[in-house]
Parts: structure tokens; C-alpha cells; sequence
């Protein structure tokens, strides 16, 4: 890409002592010319221009072209277009022109030709922070600046926030009309490198998510994206805004964009089109089921509905508590997301009946909850009803019942990394496990549950007076944890409801 770069003070052309003295390095270590690439700005054009005079009576042959690709204005002033991100596509073009022996005069017409058909257009949340001196303007929280350039100036139009497909459709529209006369003449059918340039203060992420919209919105308009450039190439210091840059391409000049390059900061993409490129997959096919050996909708079923139900009514009634004691330890959502589980068995029951099948029914809920839950308790949920289900598929008597829990707590503490003691929901449910265990002598009877899920609750409130050994809740600091554990308490109050539907049904 580049031979040299000569760099100014912040936001300021640098001095034409510093650009001759480039030329002239460049000069003699033996090339047939220089080619200055120009942003559009005052001070640039003139300070760059008198090197090259300068350097011209020096007999050093020295070309210069200005880069003006701003989109923002719909009126053309004397001053022209200013040099935006556009421009690193130039550097991009001449330098793969150079490599391939192309002549300055050349090199020169063609990039020269190239900047006419791009266009460049910027939008951010606020202005940047020049060292030293105050915003260049300022935006209320609801408000976005569109049409900015690159040194922290205000845009050509102030709109209210919006989504990101409707910031990058507004772009795309204001870019390409026909009624801007600095538009990119882009249309149905025309093939396009895409640039979407972090103007300084976006993650990786903001960028990704501005990206993916160019990329649906450009092909919604039938335009065919050759090449999409993500990432940082022009920066404003800390901006946190971005800037989209359309080059119309052919089979030629997109060859000198691909061309190789040790420019460490152009991205290494491949050489295929974006357009028509299969950027996800369906899911594959789930494996077929062994057919459910219990009649749907018999009293076992209807006795597994009953339980579901009370199990999520009994936790979309805990969800403000949940969410309360889990503001104290962690993010303050464990109740909503007990209760979008719940909200997720609820709407799986309204399909039909479950499976009458324990083995079956326990996998079901596994995968409805690692599907529908979200974050580590989807996860812990789902590792241990899907452990607990491999026991009963042999038999569903109470010691495979008590071997079910076994192999359900061995597999949260096997992925999850929580012991017994650690303020957990494995602190309730270790605890109904130990009582469970009497489930696997002669005479086991229904009241071993009843002491099961006492243990469980009095485990649950015992996490108040444990320090965190896993969990979002080991990073803070033990004093300020005074409150039972959300998780504990959830899966003691799940235990619950199972035994209260069981005690109703037998009485």
C-alpha cells in the first residue's frame, strides 16, 4: 500500500518541511516517482501542493491526487468534497498498481478515476475528545450526528436515535439518491466493495451488528456486495461512531483490491463475493426417538402435567424475590430467567401432552430449557435433567428415582465446578439427595420426599451464612452477602411444588 506516511499534529496538515523531506527519503532510495494521496482539506492541499512544487524543482518526479468522497452534502461548495475513508481504498488501488510496474502517470489516472466512483458517509453518537479543548458540538442523549468528517466537525443533519437497520438504511438512502449531488451512483444490479469503517470509540461488536445491517440492506436493494472491509481505517481519536464507504468495482479493480499486501492493518478477507455466499445453516435434523412406551395423556402424564404446572406458577410467583436476592450476589435476573422457563413448560404444555415416559419427559424439559432458559441456569438445568433421565430408562421405580438425582448432582459438579457448601442451587439440591438415598431401601415411601425437601429448604437458607465458592456471587465480597442464595431457593421452592402435587394425588 504505502511507501510513507508523514503525519501532522492532531487534526492538522503536517508541514511542508516534513512532507519534502518524505519525498526526497523515498526519492532516493532509487524510485521512478512519487504519488501524494491527498484527503480533500485546505490546509492539506496546500501544504502537500507546495512540497510538490518544491520537490518538482528538485527534478523528483511527484504527482499528487486529492481524495474527496464525502456523501454528506446535497450542495457542492467551492471547497469541494472533504477526504474521508474512501481514501484507504485509493492507497489500496495504487499501491497494488505499483507493485504490478504500472507508471506514475498511470498509477495516477487510474486511482484518479477510481474516486469518482465512491462515496462516503459518516454517522455518530457524539463528537470526539481532542486533547486539550472541549466537543466541537454536542448531541442530547436521544440524538445521532450524520454527515460528520474526520476531525470532530459537526454533521450535515442531526436525527433522532434509532435502530441500527434504520441508521444504516437512512445512510444508504442519503449515499446513493439521485437528488444528492455528491451521490454514489449505485443501483440495482451494481457490484460494490463495502467498507464499514469504526470511526474510533465502537467494539467489535457495535461494528459487527452496523455490518450485518449494511450487508442485508445493500442486498435488499438488489446491490451485489463483492467485498465487505470491517474494522479500523480512518480514525477521528475516541469517536464513537462509524463511517460506510461504497466503491463501484469491476473484475479488474476488484483484483487490485485483493492483491496481496504486508499492510499489517488491511483486513485478510476472502476473495469471494459476500453476496451469494451461505452465511448460516439450518440446524441438522434432530435424531429420531425411541417411541414414548407409556400411553400419552394417561394418569402418569396427567399426574407430570400437574406437577409442571405448579412448578412454574410456583416460580413466576418468586420472580421479584428471585431477582431481589440475586441483585445482592449477581446481575439481578435469576428470577426472570426462572420465569421465562417457566413461561417456555407452560407453552410446551398448551402443544399437547408430555411424554408419560420419565426418561423421556426429563430429556424433553433438558432441551426446552438449554433452548429457552438462556444463561447458567439454563445450562445447570438442562446438565442435570439430562444426566437424571439415563437412570429411568431402564426402570422408574423409587431407587432409579433416588439414582436419578445422583447422576444428575454428579454432572453439575462435574461441568458446573460447584461443591456442596460453595452457595449454590447445589446446596438444596445436595441436600434432597442425601435424604433421596433412603429412597434405595425396602419400605421407601413418599414421606422420604417430604424430609428431602425440607432438607433442601433449610440448605437454602443456610447459603446466607456461606461464602461463594462459585458463581457470579464468588466475586463479591462475603460481608455483603446476607441473603439465601436465588438459586438455592429456586430449586428448594421446585422441589416443593413436586411434593405438593404428589401428597394431593395421594391423598
Amino acid at each position: 500500500m504505502l511507501t510513507g506516511v508523514i503525519a501532522g499534529a492532531v487534526f492538522t496538515s503536517p508541514a511542508v518541511g516534513s512532507i519534502l523531506a518524505a519525498i526526497r527519503a523515498v526519492a532516493q532510495v532509487g524510485t521512478v516517482g512519487t504519488l501524494l494521496i491527498v484527503k480533500n482539506y485546505t490546509g492539506d492541499r496546500l501544504n502537500f501542493g507546495l512540497a510538490r512544487e518544491q520537490a518538482r524543482a528538485e527534478g523528483i518526479p511527484v504527482e499528487m491526487v486529492v481524495i474527496g468522497d464525502d456523501s454528506a452534502f446535497t450542495v457542492l461548495k467551492k471547497a469541494g468534497k472533504r477526504g474521508l475513508c474512501g481514501t484507504v481504498l485509493i492507497h489500496k488501488v495504487a499501491g497494488a498498481l505499483a507493485e504490478a510496474g504500472a507508471g506514475l502517470e498511470e498509477i495516477t489516472d487510474r486511482v484518479s478515476e477510481v474516486a469518482k466512483a465512491m462515496g462516503t458517509l459518516g454517522v455518530s453518537l457524539s463528537s470526539c475528545s481532542v486533547p486539550g479543548s472541549k466537543p466541537t458540538f454536542e448531541l442530547s442523549a436521544d440524538e445521532v450526528e450524520l454527515g460528520l468528517g474526520i476531525h470532530g466537525e459537526a454533521g450535515v443533519h442531526r436525527i433522532k436515535m434509532a435502530t441500527a437497520d434504520e441508521i444504516v438504511a437512512l445512510m444508504l438512502d442519503h449515499m446513493t439518491s439521485s437528488s444528492n449531488v455528491s451521490h454514489v451512483p449505485v443501483r440495482s444490479g451494481s457490484s460494490v466493495v463495502l467498507m464499514v469503517n469504526n470511526l474510533g470509540g465502537l467494539s467489535f461488536l457495535e461494528l459487527g451488528i452496523i455490518a450485518e445491517a449494511a450487508v442485508r440492506s445493500l442486498e435488499g436493494r438488489g446491490v451485489k456486495i463483492a467485498r465487505a472491509l470491517v474494522g479500523t481505517f480512518m480514525s477521528a481519536l475516541d469517536m464513537p461512531g462509524i463511517s460506510l464507504t461504497l466503491l463501484l468495482v469491476d473484475e479488474p479493480l476488484l483484483k487490485l483490491i485483493d492483491a496481496e499486501t504486508t499492510a499489517s492493518a488491511w483486513p485478510n478477507v476472502a476473495k469471494v463475493s459476500v453476496t451469494g455466499r451461505k452465511r448460516c445453516r439450518a440446524a441438522p435434523a434432530k435424531p429420531l426417538e425411541a417411541p414414548d412406551s407409556t400411553a400419552a395423556g394417561g394418569a402418569a402424564s396427567k399426574q407430570m402435567v400437574l406437577v409442571l404446572e405448579r412448578v412454574c406458577a410456583t416460580l413466576l410467583g418468586l420472580e421479584e424475590r428471585l431477582n431481589a436476592l440475586d441483585r445482592a450476589a449477581g446481575d439481578g435476573d435469576c428470577g426472570t430467567t426462572h420465569s421465562c422457563a417457566a413461561r417456555a413448560i407452560q407453552g410446551w404444555l398448551k402443544e399437547g401432552p408430555p411424554p408419560a415416559s420419565p426418561a423421556q419427559l426429563l430429556s424433553k424439559l433438558a432441551l426446552l430449557l438449554l433452548e429457552k432458559m438462556g444463561g447458567s441456569s439454563g445450562a445447570l438445568y438442562g446438565l442435570f435433567l439430562t444426566a437424571a433421565a439415563q437412570p429411568l430408562k431402564a426402570k422408574t421405580d423409587l431407587p432409579a428415582w433416588s439414582a436419578a438425582m445422583d447422576a444428575g448432582l454428579e454432572a453439575m459438579q462435574k461441568y458446573g465446578k460447584a461443591a456442596p457448601g460453595d452457595r449454590t442451587m447445589l446446596d438444596s439440591l445436595w441436600a434432597a439427595g442425601q435424604e433421596l438415598q433412603a429412597w434405595k431401601s425396602p419400605g421407601a415411601n413418599l414421606q422420604i420426599l417430604s424430609k428431602a425437601v425440607k432438607s433442601a429448604e433449610a440448605a437454602a437458607e443456610a447459603t446466607r451464612n456461606m461464602e461463594a465458592g462459585a458463581g457470579r456471587a464468588s466475586y463479591i465480597s462475603s460481608a455483603r452477602l446476607d441473603q439465601p442464595d436465588p438459586g438455592a431457593v429456586a430449586a428448594a421452592a421446585i422441589l416443593r411444588a413436586v411434593l405438593e402435587v404428589l401428597q394431593s394425588q395421594d391423598a
